[in-house]
């Protein structure tokens, strides 16, 4: 489990974490919490992929960062069976031939016995006692790996969730179909707004670049972002909405991502950089001048991976109002996209991969050692 994932991360926390800052606005919907009478929150954390049943010494770490909230951002448990790779015999598992799904979901007593396990871990159960704790969720606690609105269990495994959670019997996120909501911590002029996205409950299928969030959702994420303002908002997403590794990785395989639906990324990034966006994870010293975040990046034992300190006026649009230009300074260097890149360089794997296929075959007829200009190599 990472302790935060932003879009400098190494590959080691690249695994599903994306959090959007921008220096934006709110709205108090009907899935809103406000705590505006609370002191100035400064310290958050972000975690995510907690196998319950394997260690988790990451919980020591988080309590000694002293966070006020921390925040889940999906596969909270891994409730669904994961069968074992098998690629030959009966119930084969991968490759070509596959003819048994490689995971299968759990019953509603198995989920509910996972998240029990989840909830009374040690470490877990102390940071709950020192930390306002919520959250989303992503494949593996919605209920079966990389599904979408498909699904059969979500309605069953959204209460087991909120359960989890803690979320009040009267909540309107217990009503409504998915578990998108928002937060707002702090005193008027220091307030955080924290929205967090369901990419599952309503995600067409990924071949399809249909809907990921759906119509309600989308609906209510743009008045969350078009109300008054705050000093800041925190979206999370389950899966990686500024990286797009499938296009380095394509065709040989594709992972989730908002990249593998352009035009809900799209339109995403358009909302966003209409209220003037921002990128990165957050520690906030309020008493500084001027105000100043601290990003960090730790591993699954708490030793800092990366971070960066960065004041908030250099997050800040170079021309404030500007649709066109949303660099954030310097550090905007750090919010790259693989599909920025030049074609040879996004899909080095494949060529790479034929390569290696072609080198041995496709130059046999070639007398003596003609050399494959393609591919660097001889052919005998």
């Amino acid at each position: 489990m990472a302790l935060i994932y932003c879009s400098f991360t190494p590959l080691v926390v690249l695994r599903l974490l994306t959090v959007v800052i921008a220096v934006g606005s709110v709205l108090k919907a009907a899935c809103t919490t406000t705590a505006s009478d609370e002191a100035p929150v400064s310290r958050i954390a972000f975690g995510s992929c907690a196998n319950q049943s394997a260690p988790q010494p990451i919980w020591d770490a988080i309590i000694k960062f002293n966070p006020q909230v921390f925040i889940w951002l999906g596969d909270n448990i891994y409730g669904d069976i994961k069968r074992p790779f098998s690629l030959f015999g009966k119930q084969r598992t991968i490759g070509p031939w596959k003819n048994v799904p490689r995971f299968a979901p759990s019953s509603e007593h198995e989920m509910q016995s996972k998240y029990v396990e989840a909830k009374t871990n040690p470490g877990y159960s102390r940071l709950k006692d020192k930390a306002k704790v919520i959250g989303t969720w992503d494949d593996h606690d919605y209920g079966l790996n990389d599904a979408g609105k498909e699904f059969g269990g979500k309605i069953t495994n959204q209460r087991l969730l909120l359960d989890f959670l803690d979320e009040p019997q009267d909540s309107p996120r217990r009503k409504q179909a998915g578990v998108y909501t928002s937060y707002t911590y702090g005193p008027v002029g220091r307030q955080i707004k924290v929205i967090l996205l369901d990419t599952r409950y309503h995600r067409d299928l990924m071949s399809s670049d249909g809907s990921i969030l759906g119509t309600s959702q989308w609906t209510w994420l743009e008045k969350e972002l078009k109300g008054p303002a705050s000093a800041l908002t925190i979206i999370g997403s389950s899966i990686q909405v500024i990286s797009n590794l499938s296009a380095t990785t394509g065709p040989l395989f594709y992972l989730e991502s908002w990249g593998r639906f352009p035009k809900e990324r799209s339109r995403l990034f358009q909302l966003i950089s209409d209220r003037q966006p921002n990128f990165g994870v957050i520690e906030i010293n309020w008493d500084a001048v001027p105000v100043s975040l601290k990003f960090e990046v730790r591993d699954l034992n708490g030793l800092p991976v990366t971070g960066v300190n960065i004041s908030l006026l250099e997050l800040k649009a170079k021309t404030v109002g500007s649709i066109a230009d949303t660099k954030a300074g310097k550090d905007q260097k750090h919010c790259s996209l693989e599909v920025a890149l030049p074609w040879l360089v996004r899909y080095r794997l494949a060529i790479l991969f034929f390569c290696a296929l072609a080198g041995p075959f496709a130059f046999q007829s070639v007398p003596n050692a003609a050399k494959d200009e393609r591919c660097g190599t001889h052919a005998e």
